[in-house]
Formats: structure tokens, C-alpha cells, sequence
């Protein structure tokens, strides 16, 4: 993780908020209207949410200002910097911790939702497993996990060269010129959507959506996609 730490550290110290997109991803977005917005504002308090690599904060300021308990972590302090600095602005809170993915530095059955977009894929084969027992572990019963996640269909995966494979699904970086995420030159995890519904079963995660989202780049000639991935632990 040291490699991806410090890619982070420097992006984040060089190019601030300008290094992430400062408003929700959309496919969160659909996850959060889909169980959590019915629910009244007066009980959103009880609702614990935490975002699992929640970077400078685009995710999460909104999580807060819908009035739910919200948790951020993420293993650069440089981004929770920024991520403090984000929440001032839309005027919440959020509860902020530095920490890794593969140890959750929170108690057993702690959250009602872990959400992860676009944020385990630094994580190798293995360090995602781990990472996924210990979504398991911090969730209640009955919570539920969305993730957003590169595909296995990506060109990006399927014309990885020059880069390297350090194991079936993960790159060790873009290095392609042409390819999206050019320069994220640290581990670069791609998942297939089937795959990860029977990672998720396999520890008690029943999967409720499961989609494929795409887009092109470069005029058509470059694809690239994501797999939306939603679970609820029984």
C-alpha cells in the first residue's frame, strides 16, 4: 500500500481539490435513493454510513448533509485534509479516519451501509479479501455494501500492455498512453460482476443489484467500464 499511498499523498498535496470531482457519483446516488432516502429526516441520525476511501469528500458532504450519521476513511491524510475542508463548506460533519481497507479501524457491526466507490481497486486479489471479510465484520445484519468498481471488460484490462499483471485482476498501473487512468502507476484492480457476486455470498452478502456501466473515451475508440455492485448482509 506504500505505493499507493504516496501516488495519493502527492496527487492530493499537488493538485487539491482538483484531483476528484467535487459532487456524488451517480450510480451512489441511485444506491442511497433506493434504501436510504425514504427514510425521514428524523431517524437519519441513527443511520450509520461510512465510505471506505472517501478522498477529498464529493461522496460524503453529501451523505452528511442528507442527515445521516456519516464516517469517512481513507489511507492519505493529504485527502482528509481536503475532505475536512469540503464538509466545511456544505456546512456538516463527518466522523474522519486515516486507515487501510484491509483493517477497518472500527468496532464489529458498527454500520448500518459501507460504501466504496471507486476506491478498493487499489487493493490487490488478496488484500480484497480481506477487505471484503472486514466489510462483513463492520456491518450489522441487515446492512448493506455498494461498491463501483473497473471492470474486467475495460480495454484498459484487455490491452493492459505495457503494464504487468501482479495477479489475475490487478495491474501493476495504466501505463498505456492511451488508455483512461493513464498514470495511476500503482496496484489497479479490475473485478468481473459475477465474480464479485459470489465473493459477496461467500460471506453472507446477498447481492439485491448487480449492473455494468460504460462509456467511451477518445472518440469511441477506448472503453471503459464499471461494475455497480449492491449487497445486503443476512
Amino acid at each position: 500500500m506504500r505505493v499507493t499511498k504516496a501516488w495519493y499523498e502527492n496527487s492530493y498535496a499537488t493538485l487539491g481539490l482538483a484531483t476528484q470531482r467535487r459532487y456524488p457519483n451517480e450510480e451512489l446516488l441511485r444506491f442511497m435513493g433506493g434504501y436510504y432516502f425514504g427514510i425521514d429526516r428524523a431517524q437519519r441520525r441513527q443511520v450509520a454510513i461510512l465510505e471506505v476511501g472517501c478522498g477529498s469528500g464529493a461522496n460524503l458532504w453529501m451523505i452528511a448533509r442528507e442527515g445521516f450519521d456519516a464516517y469517512g476513511m481513507d489511507l492519505s491524510e493529504e485527502a482528509l485534509k481536503l475532505c475536512r475542508s469540503m464538509l466545511e463548506d456544505w456546512q456538516v460533519e463527518a466522523n474522519l479516519l486515516p486507515g487501510d481497507m484491509s483493517a477497518l479501524p472500527y468496532a464489529d457491526a458498527q454500520f448500518d451501509a459501507v460504501v466504496d466507490v471507486f476506491s478498493s481497486y487499489c487493493l490487490n486479489e488478496a488484500q480484497f479479501a480481506v477487505y471484503l471479510d472486514e466489510v462483513s465484520r463492520v456491518l450489522k445484519q441487515g446492512g448493506r455494501y455498494f461498491s463501483y468498481t473497473p471492470s474486467k471488460n475495460s480495454d484498459a484490462f484487455t490491452n493492459f500492455a505495457p503494464a504487468q499483471k501482479i495477479d489475475s485482476s490487478t495491474l501493476d498501473g495504466i501505463r498505456r498512453e492511451t488508455s483512461p487512468y493513464h498514470g495511476n502507476n500503482y496496484p489497479f484492480r479490475f473485478a468481473a460482476a459475477d465474480d464479485y457476486a459470489v465473493a459477496l455470498a461467500d460471506r453472507g452478502l446477498v447481492v439485491s443489484s448487480n449492473e455494468r456501466i460504460g462509456r467511451t473515451y477518445r472518440g469511441g475508440r477506448e472503453y471503459f467500464e464499471f461494475v455497480s455492485i449492491a449487497a445486503q448482509k443476512q
